[in-house]
C-alpha cells in the first residue's frame, strides 16, 4: 500500500515531467517556426522569436547549417541582414561538413552576401579549407578578386594540400585560373598525391586550362 507521502511524491514527479514535456514541445515548435521564418524571409517573425529567447545558434537537422546559411540558400535578404546584425551571431559557426557562412556564400557565388560578410569581419583565411578554395571552385571572378583584395592567401592549402588554383583547374574555371596566375598563384605546388593544377586540368580534360598552366610553368620554370 502506498503511503500518502509516496503518493504525493509520485504526483509531484509526474507534474514535473509533464511540465518538462510541454516545455520541450514548445521549444521544438519555436525552433521549427524560426527556421521556417528564416526560409521565407519573415523578418518580423524572426525578430519576435529571437526576442522571446529562441537561440540564434540553432541549426537545421539535415546538414547542420546555421540560420545564416539557411537565409543564404533561400536568398532571404532581410532576414540575413537581421541575423548578421544580431549581437550574438557567430560568423565562424560551422555546418556538419565544416563549412562557414563565408565559405558557402563564396561557393554559391553570392557576391552581395560575400561583400557583406567581409564587411562584418568574417574570417577569410581559415586553417585548411577556406573561402578562396570555395570561390575558385564556384567560379565567381568578382568574389575571388574581392577575397584576394582582402588578403586571402592565394596558395592556401587544404588538409590534403589542395590549392585554390587546383580547385579552379579541376572545376574547369578558366577565368579563375587566369586571375589566380596573374595574381601570383604557384602552379608548381603539389597536393598529397603529388598532383599539380596542371595534372588536375589534364585529368578532367580541360585542354585550354592545361595549355595556360603549361605555358606559365614553362615561362617560370624552377
Amino acid at each position: 500500500m502506498q503511503t500518502s507521502l509516496q503518493r504525493s511524491v509520485y504526483w509531484r514527479c509526474l507534474a514535473c515531467f509533464l511540465l518538462w514535456l510541454i516545455s520541450s514541445c514548445a521549444f521544438a515548435d519555436d525552433r521549427e517556426d524560426l527556421i521556417f521564418a528564416v526560409r521565407f524571409d519573415q523578418v518580423d517573425r524572426v525578430k519576435e522569436l529571437l526576442g522571446r529567447g529562441v537561440s540564434i545558434d540553432i541549426t537545421e537537422p539535415i546538414r547542420g547549417e546555421t540560420l545564416l546559411m539557411i537565409a543564404l540558400r533561400e536568398d532571404s535578404k532581410k532576414v540575413f541582414q537581421t541575423l548578421l546584425n544580431h549581437k550574438d551571431i557567430n560568423l565562424e559557426a560551422r555546418a556538419s561538413n565544416g563549412d562557414t557562412i563565408l565559405m558557402l556564400a563564396s561557393y554559391l557565388g553570392n557576391s552581395p552576401f560575400v561583400k557583406t560578410l567581409v564587411e562584418h569581419d568574417a574570417e577569410i583565411n581559415q586553417v585548411g579549407w577556406c573561402a578562396l578554395h570555395y570561390a575558385a571552385a564556384g567560379g565567381n571572378k568578382e568574389i575571388v578578386a574581392l577575397l584576394l583584395e582582402k588578403s586571402a592567401y592565394i596558395d592556401a592549402e587544404s588538409p590534403n594540400k589542395t590549392t585554390p588554383l587546383m580547385m579552379a583547374a579541376r572545376s574547369g574555371k578558366h577565368l579563375i585560373v587566369n586571375l589566380l596566375l596573374e595574381e601570383g598563384a604557384d602552379p608548381f605546388l603539389k597536393n598529397d598525391l603529388g598532383l599539380t593544377a596542371l595534372d588536375f586540368a589534364i585529368e578532367v580534360e580541360q585542354r585550354e586550362i592545361a595549355a595556360v598552366l603549361k605555358e606559365r610553368m614553362q615561362a617560370t620554370k624552377k
